[in-house]
């Protein structure tokens, strides 16, 4: 790993990376603050008013909890996308991006051969995955804590974001691997981010309605089921095992990929 190339990163990405810890913060902050038992019953009332639109956000049962709350409002999309959306934009500027505008012949003119290189910006992309999901669990501890104190079932709560740690690392991988295999910037966008987009979408319809419940078998994210990891299912937790290994086998091919292709430098 090329300790240089890494500091280079940071600099280059930590604004991006600070901007979406500020929308986190602001989102997960906000949906805590708005927990009361009372108001499950107001919430309730307007999703039953506007069912399709709340189940699509997977926000149909506000829940008696606040675990069961958190994991509705909270883990059902917006700690889904936006992290999400984090990894899409740091993936190709980690790989992609050096190929496309010619730089990465200067980083192989280098001391550092195509094994460190990848290595090093693989590494950095599983950092921001960390400190994404566990600034948002720290976040959610706090903040509950602070709050609304003894009312979170913290071991259940780690347990969910265990699975969301699962669920980022399948898509960072998947996001480095399209990042690794193409060399144009607008096509490793568009198959990363539109894939990715894709299956929220799919994820979203299943949703809606029963008809329509089948399209879950067409996306991954039916693997991360935050409500049931609350809930202290093992079966939830075994499917976000799957895809933790669904991104290893991203994160590997894309570094075998990257060590054999032709870069056209």
């Amino acid at each position: 790993m090329s300790l240089p190339l890494l500091r280079r990163e940071l600099r280059a990405n930590y604004k991006m990376i600070l901007l979406f810890l500020a929308v986190i913060t602001l989102y997960s902050t906000v949906i805590i603050a708005m927990y009361d038992p009372k108001l499950g019953a107001s919430l309730d009332l307007m999703a039953e008013s506007m069912p399709e639109l709340f189940a699509a956000f997977g926000m149909t049962n506000a829940g008696a909890t606040m675990l069961d709350f958190v994991a509705n409002y909270l883990y059902g999309f917006i700690l889904i996308a936006i992290p999400m959306l984090c990894l899409v934009l740091i993936a190709v500027r980690l790989v992609a991006r050096y190929v496309d505008q010619g730089s990465m012949a200067y980083l192989l003119a280098t001391p550092n051969t195509r094994s460190t290189i990848v290595i090093t910006q693989l590494f950095f992309i599983l950092l921001c995955t960390f400190f994404l999901v566990g600034y948002a669990t720290a976040l959610g501890l706090i903040a509950s804590h602070l709050l609304f104190p003894g009312e979170l079932d913290v071991f259940n709560y780690l347990r969910m974001n265990v699975g969301l740690l699962c669920l980022h690392l399948f898509l960072g991988g998947l996001c480095f691997f399209f990042s690794c295999l193409f060399s144009e910037q607008k096509k490793a966008y568009g198959c990363a981010g539109g894939c990715l987009i894709a299956f929220l979408l799919i994820q979203m319809l299943s949703q809606v309605s029963d008809q329509l419940d089948g399209l879950k078998l067409l996306t991954p994210l039916t693997l991360f089921q935050a409500k049931e990891l609350a809930a202290g299912r093992n079966e939830a937790l075994l499917m976000a095992a799957v895809l933790a290994g669904l991104g290893v086998i991203f994160y590997l091919a894309a570094v075998w990929i990257f060590r054999r292709r032709d870069l056209s430098l």
